[in-house]
């Protein structure tokens, strides 16, 4: 828990380089220079990653986080060691919203890699809940990047429920079942439609790619395509992730294309190339 704020271990880290401060241009900025750090990065750390429909491929993970909050969590363990407060443990597991980027392939010299800037969706990517398309956009994501040879996954930790949480998205879904539209039973309990904010996911593109700030973007949603060039980023290309469709969603999608989403006319409808497979009979089963 302790290994990346124990100050022996920070200096090693930082020999290494396995620890990075950059600034909100993605600059390094770990061997001083007096400007005040916006990300800390970690990394790299390799991972084999299991693929949707068998196999596996090696992705290289890099955690980031804003350096402010590296600095306070930092505070609180000086507290934990220093005083004894171990009721500030938990703290330290939970109060950094740590993000990620996975690369696969030579993403730093690639011409226009494919990237995929994901939101966390802990209904949909762990537990395989279909009331939305997110855990198929992910296994999508991996595949489509690895068949191409390079790409990225951005995962941003912090924009459960579109940037409200996993309590108060809980909340929305009853309030979904009783009739609500994804973006009404946000505004409900007095929150945004959207409350996330993709400039992070520049800035890492950013320190990781230095001399080339271009990439291809799977996505579906114009919000991610404008932060990103607001911040930087030449998007060159725009590619549909249409996948993850059903009946348990068909609402949920048409209230995300009613706002703007790139969804293609007819990806709704029972049988479209972005809806699953049917569910087999009972004698199909057997």
């Amino acid at each position: 828990m302790f290994s990346y704020i124990d100050p022996s271990v920070v200096d090693l880290l930082l020999r290494e380089k396995a620890l990075r401060h950059v600034d909100r241009r993605g600059r390094d900025l770990t061997a001083g220079g007096g400007e005040q750090p916006y990300l800390s990065i970690l990394g790299p750390v390799p991972m084999p990653i299991g693929l949707e429909g068998g196999g596996e491929a090696t992705f290289q993970w890099h955690a980031f986080v804003r350096h402010s909050e590296y600095d306070l969590i930092g505070e609180v363990a000086e507290r934990v060691r220093r005083d004894e407060r171990r009721d500030l443990v938990p703290l330290l597991s939970t109060f950094m919203q740590v993000s990620s980027i996975l690369t696969h392939g030579d993403f730093a010299g690639a011409e226009a890699p494919l990237v995929r800037v994901h939101s966390c969706c802990m209904t949909s990517d762990v537990f395989g809940s279909r009331r939305c398309e997110c855990g198929p956009q992910l296994h999508e994501s991996f595949r489509r990047i690895v068949a191409e040879g390079v790409g990225a996954v951005i995962y941003m930790s912090s924009h459960e429920g579109r940037g409200i949480g996993l309590w108060a998205k809980a909340v929305t879904y009853l309030l979904q079942d009783m009739g609500q539209d994804t973006y009404e039973a946000n505004t409900a309990l007095g929150l945004p439609e959207d409350s996330r904010d993709f400039s992070d996911a520049a800035v890492i593109l950013h320190a990781l790619r230095p001399d080339r700030p271009v990439a291809r973007l799977l996505t579906n949603n114009p919000l991610k395509e404008e932060d990103l060039r607001r911040g930087g980023i030449q998007v060159s290309e725009l590619l549909p992730l249409v996948v993850g469709f059903s009946d348990h969603n068909r609402r949920y999608m048409a209230a995300k294309r009613s706002k703007g989403h790139r969804i293609p006319p007819g990806a709704l409808d029972p049988g479209s190339p972005g809806a699953p497979d049917p569910e087999p009979s009972d004698d199909e089963e057997r």
